[in-house]
């Protein structure tokens, strides 16, 4: 991991809200100091504004889900007017999403919402930007220049500095892109320039992967306003993650990356899991809930560890305020050792599972109650740590596997049972009896 790059600083929000800042670790430009702020996590909502019950629920639910900013789009007259009802009943800051009517921003603005963002492809006629960058400025608000790559264009004039940076960019597969990208940048932010406006972040995102590592790459070269990492059309979940994980985890492990959105086609309550979950892995944020682990299923397994998996988490969500690394072990084989430096761990058996608290055996139960007898446990570890009795990753001694025939059984009757069971309902024998043997060989 590289030092974070460091950045002007940029705050949103206000007091009622709370206030987020974004970079940071250059002087203001009163000279006073800055540090680095955390890098926030931010979503956008998928229902319309206008409707504006369901865009609070929304907004409140992404809240509750960790999001640091929320970001509406603004595309009609009626969504900014809903702005007026919607700010005042939510808790995190508001970004207004602008795009093709700048008198969108300035409504928004008026309002009351707490950042605007603005598209160079979209909004460009100069006398309309330095208007909302006037009224931005009179109420201290940030604004968001973001270079999409589906909404960029070319511009008539500056084609002479097209034309160097594209020779700049020459050997990249990617440097027309790149070169318009930059072009854009310039151009647009030498208006807030002239306007004395400075409360500035920059993104610049596209749907490769590869263009999104070297775009950002090569803005946080040029300018040392903070950036907002994002893959624009990511796509579903399943896919999108993959995407967004390895264009953002590149950028943030060398030091570039401010504040990020993970775009997916799904519930945007994911985005804030995800996002949240690739800064704790980063070491980029402090977790605040429960760290869950758990080995590979393979052919040792004597439970169905994906749904106790499952089950843990939501077990544990919400009653688990702090970062306790919990394990769940579907065999003796690795378990210790990759539960080694777990607060708490289970590994399950033939219809058992043992419990361990910092290495220390302290339960051991019947598969129907592990999930209650792991809640307790951690839930009583949470209260030891809180009360100072111990810490968070100190082991007490070391683990010690469990007996496979003993303690955990070896799972050649669970084996047997099943199968039993299984020809019973094959030959339609609800007597509880069958000729099946079943054997070790």
């Amino acid at each position: 991991m590289q030092p974070r790059r460091p950045t002007r600083q940029v705050t949103i929000g206000d007091s009622r809200v709370g206030f987020v800042r974004i970079g940071g670790g250059k002087p203001a430009r009163d000279g006073t100091p800055t540090t680095p702020a955390p890098v926030s996590v931010q979503t956008m909502t998928t229902g319309y504004t206008h409707d504006i019950d369901a865009c609070v629920a929304e907004i409140n639910r992404l809240t509750a889900a960790g999001a640091d900013v929320v970001r509406v789009a603004v595309p009609e007259k009626k969504d900014t007017d809903a702005l007026r009802h919607i700010i005042p009943q939510v808790k995190v800051p508001i970004v207004a999403d602008v795009h093709f009517h700048f008198k969108r921003a300035l409504e928004a603005i008026e309002a009351g919402v707490h950042k605007i963002r603005l598209n160079p492809g979209n909004i460009n006629e100069r006398d309309q930007v330095v208007e909302v960058i006037k009224a931005c400025k009179d109420r201290s608000i940030p604004i968001r220049v973001g270079v999409n790559e589906g909404s960029i264009i070319e511009r008539r004039d500056k084609q002479k500095r097209l034309k160097e940076l594209g020779a700049y960019f020459h050997d990249n597969k990617r440097g027309y892109l790149l070169a318009i990208m930059i072009t854009k940048l310039e151009e647009y932010l030498d208006i807030f320039y002239e306007q004395d406006f400075y409360d500035i972040v920059i993104s610049a995102k596209s749907m490769d992967v590869a263009t999104v590592i070297d775009a950002y790459t090569e803005i946080s070269n040029r300018f040392d306003h903070p950036l907002h990492l994002g893959v624009t059309h990511a796509g579903p979940k399943e896919t999108g993650c993959i995407r967004s994980v390895v264009a953002l985890g590149s950028l943030l492990s060398q030091g570039i990356g401010d504040t990020l959105r993970i775009s997916y086609a799904s519930d945007s309550r994911y985005e804030v899991e995800d996002g949240l979950e690739l800064l704790y892995s980063l070491g980029l944020r402090d977790r605040t809930s429960a760290e869950l682990i758990a080995c590979p299923t393979c052919g040792r397994i004597q439970v169905d560890l994906i749904t106790l998996v499952q089950d843990v988490r939501k077990k544990l969500d919400g009653k688990i305020q702090l970062p306790i690394k919990v394990a769940v072990m579907g065999c003796i084989v690795n378990g210790p050792g990759e539960a080694e430096g777990a607060d708490v761990a289970v590994f399950a058996g033939d219809r058992r599972g043992i419990i361990y608290v910092q290495g220390e055996k302290v339960a051991n139960v019947p598969e129907e109650q592990i999930l209650d007898a792991l809640l307790e446990r951690t839930l009583a570890f949470q209260a030891d740590v809180q009360s100072g009795k111990t810490r968070l990753g100190e082991k007490k001694v070391e683990i010690i596997p469990p007996d496979p025939i003993g303690e955990l059984g070896s799972g050649w009757e669970k084996l047997a049972h099943d199968k039993v069971a299984k020809a019973n309902a094959e030959n339609g024998n609800s007597s509880g009896t069958a000729t099946l043997t079943i054997g070790k060989s």
